[in-house]
């Protein structure tokens, strides 16, 4: 019969934080106020680019100049393309001992603006759309919506547009069908009910004279006299919808966060918190915060492309080493959100190899759909160092799986680290409604994310 010491050393016990460490809650508490302000800042990569760049440099960090010797302590960033930012903290290690690396990524899924915008019909002022990432399209109908991005004019000038935020400011609208006569749309699948193409923003309704595009050229007029903008700039602009509702706190006991955005910036704040509280690190530590996660990590502010390793390799260049022995004995933390488990939705899920709101940072040695393919499965080593140090700093985590295996399944930036040949696991927070306009956290996986990454980075 086994022993209740027996069993206490031999079995795996999952914990809720707090039933861990009551004491934990106020400090948790307390650091997520700073990352609602983040999230109600930076609602796109370029603000959160923004908001990053702005608190670094109020942290000691300076854009990196390659022609400048780095010495151990050195704080450093650079900024790609106004979309992407890569931060480190110069170790007293030499580069061969490799570096200590956290990704994540600060775009979300949101409704990007079609290049030809603006279109009047029945009395209506619309804007066309391209939705961008993975989402449920009958979520983003009868939400209120704001405007966010930068437009590049043709008098050469640009213009940051960011409307239905502030108190008292106009927001936008997608309709839905009213179900008193929506029998046709229930008898669709729940993927079919509403089209890409149904997905047109609601921007006014007042005419400007008379004519069949009377209220279109209402809009422009408003538009160029408040910015500018003419409908010739629209074709350039980079435009873009997203929630209007700010961060809020969930629940009697306030234990959650609602918000829009959280995958991926609910890693993304912990990084940089993480690195800001890194002194004197033995190895060098990285933090990217990367764009274009959601559509593949394509284009030149993706992880596809050559930024980050020219970044790392002028760090290794910088300091005499040779990057190749250095990205070898490197390691990564791809910090992306896990899907906790939602007992409401049992049926998708695996209960013993899912992830638990409350029960801390979620480690995911491979994402990946069905047979892991698009997986870059994380070694035993790296996954026994992580837990090491965890172990070390009281870090409360857990495993987690995307659902069921043949159930679907997900990708994140693991397989573009790897590709440099740098060991990586993916380690962040669970949320529930993930890519849902609104997704779901709860404060203790933030606060513990936090503690988890600054231990990776203290490691010696």
């Amino acid at each position: 019969m086994m022993t209740e010491e027996q069993a206490k050393s031999l079995l795996l016990k999952q914990e809720n934080v707090y039933t861990r460490d009551p004491q934990l809650r106020e400090p948790a508490f307390a650091y997520c106020e700073g990352y609602k302000a983040f999230l109600n800042a930076a609602k796109t990569e370029r603000e959160a680019v923004e908001w990053a760049v702005r608190e670094a440099e109020a942290n000691g960090f300076v854009p990196y100049d390659p022609t400048v010797s780095c010495k151990p302590g050195d704080r450093v960033y650079r900024v790609n393309r106004g979309k992407s930012v890569m931060l480190a903290v110069i170790g007293t290690d030499a580069p061969e001992a490799g570096f200590s690396i956290v990704v994540s990524h600060i775009d979300s899924p949101r409704l990007d603006l079609k290049q030809r915008p603006l279109y009047e019909t029945a009395g209506i002022s619309y804007f066309k759309t391209h939705y961008y990432g993975g989402i449920k399209k009958y979520q983003w109908t009868a939400l209120p919506l704001a405007l966010h991005g930068t437009v590049m004019t043709e008098s050469g000038g640009r213009v940051d547009v960011r409307i239905g935020e502030a108190e008292g400011e106009p927001v936008f609208f997608i309709s839905d069908l009213m179900p008193h006569i929506a029998k046709d749309q229930y008898e669709k699948k729940l993927g079919d009910a509403i089209s890409g193409e149904g997905l047109n923003i609601i921007n006014g309704s007042l005419p400007l004279g008379e004519g069949s595009d009377a209220v279109k050229l209402g809009i422009l007029a408003l538009l160029h006299e408040k910015y500018g903008i003419t409908e010739a700039d629209l074709r350039t602009a980079e435009l873009s919808a997203v929630p209007a509702q700010k961060a809020v706190d969930v629940g009697f006991d306030a234990s959650m966060i609602a918000a829009y955005g959280q995958d991926d910036r609910v890693c993304a704040y912990p990084s940089l918190t993480a690195l800001f509280e890194t002194k004197a690190p033995a190895r060098t530590c990285v933090v990217v915060l990367a764009d274009k996660e959601e559509i593949g990590s394509e284009g030149v502010t993706g992880l596809r492309s050559a930024a980050l390793a020219h970044f790392l390799t002028s760090l290794c260049e910088n300091r005499g080493a040779d990057y190749k022995t250095c990205f070898a004995a490197s390691d990564c933390l791809s910090a992306d959100v896990g899907g906790a488990y939602d007992p409401c939705y049992a049926e998708a899920y695996e209960a013993g190899n899912s992830a638990y709101l409350n029960h801390g940072v979620a480690v995911m040695k491979y994402t990946g759909a069905r047979g892991k393919s698009g997986s870059s499965d994380a070694s035993a080593e790296l996954l026994a160092k992580l837990a090491r140090i965890f172990r070390e700093n009281d870090v409360v985590w857990q495993t987690g799986e995307y659902g069921k295996v043949d159930q679907g399944g997900a990708g994140t930036v693991a397989t573009e680290i790897a590709m440099l040949n740098i060991s990586v696991v993916d380690t962040g927070v669970p949320i529930l409604s993930m890519h849902s306009p609104v997704e779901l956290a709860a404060k203790a996986d933030i606060y513990m994310l936090h503690r988890a990454l600054a231990a990776y980075f203290a490691d010696r």
